[in-house]
């Protein structure tokens, strides 16, 4: 797997692509972030954590299609993160009228 940025409207979405399975995967909390425009990770991770543990309860697919990978931290350590593909990220719903400029957006930086 290759580690790759990508940029959407000035935010870092972290990204690997799965040379096997030709599959980009990208940060759930970065996706989070930018669909929320939350100015900090930790807000959009507390976020995350929390949409994540009410889907659970309803019992939303949603939570068994994320996998986790390692991706590179803040402080540069790998650490497991929630990932999803282009696929999975059909519950952007979730987040609006920001849907389609986002769903747009993320075209481009699976390419």
């Amino acid at each position: 797997m290759s580690n790759d940025l990508a940029i959407f409207e000035g935010y870092q979405i972290r990204r690997l692509y799965d040379e096997k399975t030709e599959t980009w995967w990208f940060s759930v909390v970065d996706i989070i972030r930018v669909l929320t425009q939350q100015p900090d990770f930790k807000t959009a991770r507390k976020y995350w954590n929390k949409l994540k543990e009410r889907l659970t309860k309803e019992g939303s697919q949603l939570v068994t299609t994320c996998h986790q990978l390692k991706m590179a931290a803040g402080d540069g350590k790998q650490r497991l993160t929630d990932v999803a593909t282009a696929e999975t990220q059909k519950w952007t719903p979730l987040f609006g009228p920001r849907n389609a400029e986002i769903k747009l957006g993320f075209r481009v930086c699976w390419n």
